[in-house]
């Protein structure tokens, strides 16, 4: 999480060169598929195996705008964080954050801020090996290893604690991840309980699979076969994220008509409608 390089640059938290030459990093499955490496992938990064890559391909021969699909989530978390910044947030805890590429939530927030909180939160052990090597000289920010099926072990682990206090308001980000969560495992209910922990004045960010084609719903399909998740919910499955609270212009909407820095050309193409997200804040009263 530098500002000037991709994560793919840096070694990793012991040193070891993360080039797929043959090492292969201490506690990390590689013969099982990884949410965060799969992204990554995606993305064209080389912090990824064999396992991902199949996996991004599969995605690619369905959608073949993935990557920009990808690039999409990127660029919304990028405005929602300066919109939030610009509305007072100083402190974000972003769950399921992934593996660091360019642009992250800490060096945006930072650029407004500079001692802005952030609190990354993701279940893969490389995102916390890469976020601790990248992150040393970074006292404002941190990585926690946890599951965000668990909200009260984040809410109350003690890396959190230190760094974010839930006195002020806080921005939880949720981007690209609550689409992991099956229905059996109560994804409302998980977005309820962090919700619920959140002061008045806090901020709500989301994006999520879309079922809004054909070609989502087979690529769904395919993510739940491979990968064991990918959710698309509608629209009104993923505008009800955010019950309770107050809507932000222009609401749930495909990810790039949420506040485009340049004009988007209708009609969208079938990745452009691949994702959807917006913003809410907690009401005062």
């Amino acid at each position: 999480m530098t500002d000037d390089a991709q994560v793919t640059d840096v070694p990793s938290a012991d040193g070891a060169d993360r080039s797929d030459d043959g090492w292969r990093p201490v506690g990390i499955d590689i013969s099982t598929p990884s949410i965060a490496r799969v992204y990554d992938a995606v993305l064209g990064g080389k912090d990824n195996y064999p396992v991902d890559r199949a996996i991004a391909e599969a995605s690619l021969a369905i959608v073949a705008e993935i990557g920009d699909v990808a690039r999409y989530n990127r660029a919304i978390l990028g405005r929602a964080v300066r919109f939030m910044a610009e509305q007072g947030i100083r402190q974000f805890l972003d769950l399921g954050s992934g593996l660091p590429t360019v642009q992250n939530t800490h060096q945006v927030a930072q650029a407004h801020s500079p001692e802005a909180r952030v609190v990354y939160v993701d279940k893969d052990p490389i995102v916390l090996a890469h976020g601790r090597a990248l992150l040393a000289e970074n006292e404002y920010t941190t990585v926690v290893t946890a599951d965000l099926r668990e909200p009260a072990d984040i809410l109350n682990h003690p890396d959190v604690r230190a760094l974010i206090d839930f006195d002020q308001p806080v921005g939880l980000m949720l981007v690209g991840v609550v689409h992991h969560l099956n229905d059996d495992e109560g994804p409302e209910r998980i977005v309820e309980e962090y919700k619920a922990a959140l002061p008045a004045g806090s901020f709500l960010f989301l994006t999520h699979f879309c079922a809004s084609s054909p070609d989502a719903l087979a690529l769904e399909k395919a993510l739940l076969t491979d990968l064991g998740s990918g959710r698309f919910r509608t629209l009104e499955e993923i505008a009800a994220y955010f019950d309770g609270f107050e809507s932000i212009d222009p609401g749930v909407v495909f990810l790039p008509q949420w506040r485009p820095e340049e004009p988007v050309q209708e009609p969208l193409t079938v990745g452009q409608r691949l994702m959807a997200g917006g913003i809410a804040r907690k009401p005062t009263s």
